[in-house]
This record gives C-alpha cells, structure tokens and sequence, in this order.
C-alpha cells in the first residue's frame, strides 16, 4: 500500500486543493457505503482514531472527524486556508499540517520565494516530514501552485520521491501587471526541479466554464446543467455555496481525481504513479504533459446522453478538451498516457489507440510510446471517464507567449524595484529564468523539425574479440 501527500501552496493552490479534497470524499462515499476505512481512503486520508483502524472512518454523510488529509497547505496569506479552517473540511486538518502569515507575498515571486522561503523554510521542512512519516510507503507528492511553490526543497529532502506539479498559468488579460515576471522565475523552479508538470492555462479554464454555462442556457433537450449539481454550484457536497472561480478550481480538482483514481481505487489495469514520469519523460527538461479530460461535462454534470466510448477517444486529442491553448495535432508527440475510469476493456483501449496512431505524429524513434491505466471506478454519475497527458511539443506555443509577455516588460525595466529591493534577490535572477525558458522552447522546437522525417537506426555497437 502506498501513499501520497498534497502539498498546497498560496490562495489558488489551496482553493484548488479544497475542492480536491471534498470531491475526493464524494467519490470514496459513493463507492464505499459503509464508511471503512479501506486501502483506497488511506492512499490520500489517515485514521486518526485508532479505535476505529478496521471500522468506520466516518466519511459517508460527511463524517470525517477521524479522518485526516495527507496534505500540507502554505500561504503566506491567512485568509483562505483561515476559511477552509471555519468550513466544512476543517476537522480534516490540524496545526501540524498548516503554515500561514498574515501579509501575504503581495503577488511578488521574489518576497514569496525569498523572504518567505527563507524564513519558513525549516517549519515546512518540518510539515513535509511529518506528512511523509506518516505514510508507510510514500511514493509521490502532488504540489498545487498558480506559479510558485516549495520544489527545491522537496527535491532536497526527498530526493527520490516523485514530484508531480500541477501548475495555474495567468492568461494574458491578468489583472496583476507583474504576473509573466513571476510565471517565468517559476518556470525555471519547474523546469529544474519537477519531475512532471501539469499546466493549465486559466484562459482554457475560462474557456470551457463559458461552454458549461452556454449550454445550461441553451434550452436545448438533453443538454441542460443540473443546477443542484455538486460538481458545479458546489451543492451536495461539502462545501457550501458558490464563489468566484469555483467553477474554475472544480476543472483542475477533477483533473486530480483522475490523475490519483488508479492510486485510490482497484483496477484491472492502475497506473503506478511513479509510471508517469518513467513513461512520458525521454528528456529530464522537457516533462510538461498537457492534460485534456473527456467527457467535458463531467465537470458539470451535464444531462446528456453518454459519449459513445470510440467518441470519447478522439475527443482526448482535440484541442477543445485540453487544459491548455495549443493543437498538438499540428506539434509532435513524444508519449502519451491514458487514464480511463469506469467499465471499459484492455480491448477498446488498444483498439482506440490503433485507430487513432495514424492520425497522431509521434516522434520516429518512440512510435509505440504509449502508457495505458484501467481503473474500474467511474467518476460519480457517469460510466466512464479519460484523463489523457500527452508530453507534446505544442507546449511551446504557451512558453512563447508568456515569454513574450515578460520581455515586454522587461525590456523596459518596468516594475524591477519591486523585486530588487528584496534580499537576495538580483537582476540575474530574471536573465537566467529567461534563458531557462529560452532554452527549453529552443530544444522543442529541435524536436519539432523532426517531424515527418525518419531518423535513422544508430549505429550497433560493434564488439572485439
């Protein structure tokens, strides 16, 4: 039995992680009536009561006094982990688990990494401990940032435990000026100490919550929105009443159930989470896998007749159901994962894939690049489900334009005091993290003019007698 801790870091993260959090117990209630505490509840929940280690674990209707998160939430702002502490999910957590300031970091990279980082760094090393001694075999942990975070020190203290990023990236009409400074000094923590990243453009999450409430006012029979839906408006659930970008946050919350369903449910064919980034990363640098999830209306529960299963295959590579902007029918594949949930057989997944190789450009020398996981467990409401992370060269596309942003106002030196008078903090700072980032595009876009041609077979080794 292995285990993973959630590490949560500054407003998005947390908010993020929250959602994570109730819809997870939604799922485990749903699958598990009697509330044990099994195998599945401890890949992500501990039992703290230890009258109860092979009873009830409390979770159905919301029970979960003896339950605590594997999870350790950051922010130098207060306030949303102080309202996660007055809610619902509060017995969930407890002081060991949390590290909170009062002023924030002022959406200031510098000051957050910095001064924070620098001040705080042996109390989170001290939460991640604790997080990691409580788990008999720790075999991952999950980060939730909006561009910022603890990487390098969860790479020095536990340097073979894989490090899976899930990363919000702003969009281009983001109300804070300095954000492509602080996407791109973070770009450079991700590039060198993150064994995959999950990006997730903000303006594709605005993009298909535009599409989810279209169709609940389209009036269209069988494509209307539940509006008690839990998933949506945050009814049913554990967690009360709307807020702004909830509908947002529940996006990337389901992109986790997913990503985490073969480590919390049994399948014919689970995913060892560690296989990710065995099986999608050729290159150390280039471990950005675009995530899409189908079907869209998972995330809304939208009363509409199921996909048919081949449908819902195609619909993993097409652009309208990725979490980024960006083809990657028109980029290059270097592997490809498949995540399914629900009752689907080795067969259609193999019978999927053949039918959709000729159409996918794959990288020559990695043309059966595929990684596959079965998981029996459907999301709730739906009979199945697919996660597909594709490590494609199309995430350059994404790099390009925020590096593109971030010399438009660095060139001018616009807003550097900001960050300079902070300690520690210099000028080569931004250089670098250009040139980072520079590199990275550069070597995609070596991997992109393969394309179409074949490489040849490297030469055998030949050896002497």
């Amino acid at each position: 039995m292995t285990q993973s801790v959630v590490v949560q870091v500054g407003q998005c993260g947390n908010q993020v992680g929250c959602r994570f959090w109730d819809l997870a117990l939604r799922e485990h209630a749903h699958v598990n009536k009697k509330g044990l505490y099994d195998e599945a509840l401890g890949s992500f929940f501990r039992n703290v009561d230890s009258r109860k280690c092979d009873g009830e674990a409390h979770v159905v209707g919301g029970r979960i006094q003896h339950l605590k998160a594997r999870a350790v939430l950051v922010d130098m702002e207060e306030g949303v982990v102080n309202e996660i502490l007055q809610g619902p999910l509060r017995e969930m957590f407890d002081s060991t688990q949390l590290l909170t300031d009062v002023s924030g970091s002022g959406n200031n990279w510098a000051v957050g990494h910095m001064t924070y980082g620098s001040a705080y760094r042996e109390q989170i090393v001290d939460k991640l401990r604790k997080a990691a001694e409580h788990c008999d075999c720790l075999q991952c942990f999950f980060l939730i940032h909006s561009m910022g975070g603890v990487l390098s020190l969860l790479e020095e203290e536990f340097p073979e435990v894989c490090r899976i990023v899930t990363s919000i990236y702003p969009s281009a009409e983001d109300d804070v000026v300095t954000s492509p400074y602080n996407s791109i000094l973070a770009m450079r923590e991700l590039t060198e100490h993150a064994d995959c990243v999950l990006p997730v453009e903000n303006q594709s999450l605005v993009d298909i919550v535009k599409k989810i409430k279209h169709m609940s006012h389209s009036g269209k029979p069988g494509t209307v929105i539940r509006r008690e839906s839990a998933i949506i408006s945050g009814q049913g659930g554990l967690i009360g009443a709307e807020k702004p970008f909830d509908a947002m946050n529940n996006i990337v919350a389901n992109l986790l159930l997913n990503i985490t369903s073969s480590a919390r449910f049994e399948g014919s064919l689970n995913m060892d989470l560690n296989e990710i980034a065995m099986n999608l990363v050729p290159f150390p640098r280039l471990h950005y896998l675009v995530p899409s999830l189908t079907p869209l209306y998972t995330l809304a529960d939208v009363s509409v007749p199921s996909r048919r299963l081949d449908q819902m295959f195609s619909d993993a590579f097409s652009k309208e159901h990725q979490l980024i902007r960006a083809d990657p029918k028109h980029s290059l594949y270097l592997a490809c994962a498949l995540m399914v949930r629900g009752n689907v057989q080795v067969s259609d997944l193999r019978r999927n894939i053949e039918r959709l190789k000729p159409s996918l450009p794959f990288v020559s020398w990695n043309q059966e690049g595929w990684k596959t996981g079965l998981c029996s467990v459907p999301p709730v409401g739906h009979s199945h489900s697919l996660l597909a992370l594709a490590n494609n060269t199309c995430v350059k596309t994404t790099f390009m334009e925020l590096r593109e942003r971030f010399t438009k106002l660095y060139r001018k030196k616009a807003h550097l005091h900001h960050y300079l008078h902070v300690e520690g903090m210099e000028q080569s700072h931004f250089s670098e993290a250009l040139s980072s980032l520079s590199s990275l595009i550069e070597e995609y876009q070596q991997l992109d003019a393969t394309k179409g041609r074949l490489m040849p077979d490297a030469p055998r080794l030949r050896i002497a007698r």
